[in-house]
């Protein structure tokens, strides 16, 4: 397995299905820091073979969740604060710079499709989830990734993004998330639409800054949470 692969299980499998229920708990709090993933518990607590469960390891420990440790076997990674920092600097600039090709080079049929999918989100807003809008935000950046014509820089971000992913997804669980989202969403889509190449840059910095600082503020707020180990099925 590359480690492109290892990151990125496929889309819609039960893999990917249970790494991001495990990515999500680990980030949430409610598997702390030092915490044992037994596959054979692991696979019973989703009704699965032990197969995928290794495989969903395999993905865990190359978005640096998970550790593999000699006579321990997989360990929660503790999650640092400036690794996390570090990788959203990466992606701010990256996204920054993908932005400002995008206002350049998006075609009219992409220019319309970014309209209408930022048009249509306000309804997650108001009466979606949390997951919803979290789908919607992947589509939107994925667009505009897509517009770039940067198959290398494309490729960069979409990795740093996957490892990045349960993090982002936490941002939308905090209080007024959605609508700020949406807010900065719109200031990007005007300007790309506007062909401000500089000020799309600008605004994708400011925006993929916050909410670096976002997810750090879910994870302050719930890394001290004490993992049930005995309802994940999980050792100490």
């Amino acid at each position: 397995m590359s480690n492109d692969d290892a990151l990125q299980p496929r889309k819609g499998t039960v893999v990917e299905s249970i790494v991001q229920s495990l990515a999500d708990d680990i980030v949430s709090g409610e598997l702390t820091p030092g915490t044992k993933l037994d596959a054979r518990a692991t696979a019973d607590r989703f009704g699965v073979s032990r197969t995928p469960i290794r495989e969903t390891f395999g993905h865990l420990a190359a978005m640096g969740l998970v550790t593999h440790r000699p006579n321990r076997g997989v360990v929660v990674a503790t999650l640092s604060p400036e690794a996390l920092n570090d990788l959203y600097e990466a992606m701010a600039e990256l996204e920054a710079s993908l932005a400002r090709l995008a206002a350049l080079r998006m075609n009219s049929e992409q220019r319309e499709e970014l309209a209408r999918l930022h048009k249509e989100s306000i309804h997650l807003v108001r009466d979606g989830t949390s997951d919803d809008y979290d789908r919607f935000n992947q589509s939107f950046h994925s667009l505009i990734f897509e517009s770039a014509r940067s198959p290398q820089l494309q490729q960069l971000a979409e990795t740093t993004r996957t490892r990045l992913a349960p993090f982002r997804r936490a941002q939308f669980r905090l209080n007024n998330r959605l609508s700020k989202s949406w807010e900065e969403h719109d200031a990007i889509v005007r300007a790309i639409l506007a062909g401000e190449a500089d000020d799309v840059a600008r605004l994708m910095r400011a925006h993929v800054q916050t909410v670096s600082a976002m997810s750090a503020e879910f994870v302050a707020e719930h890394q001290r949470r004490p993992a049930d180990t005995f309802a994940r099925g999980v050792e100490r």
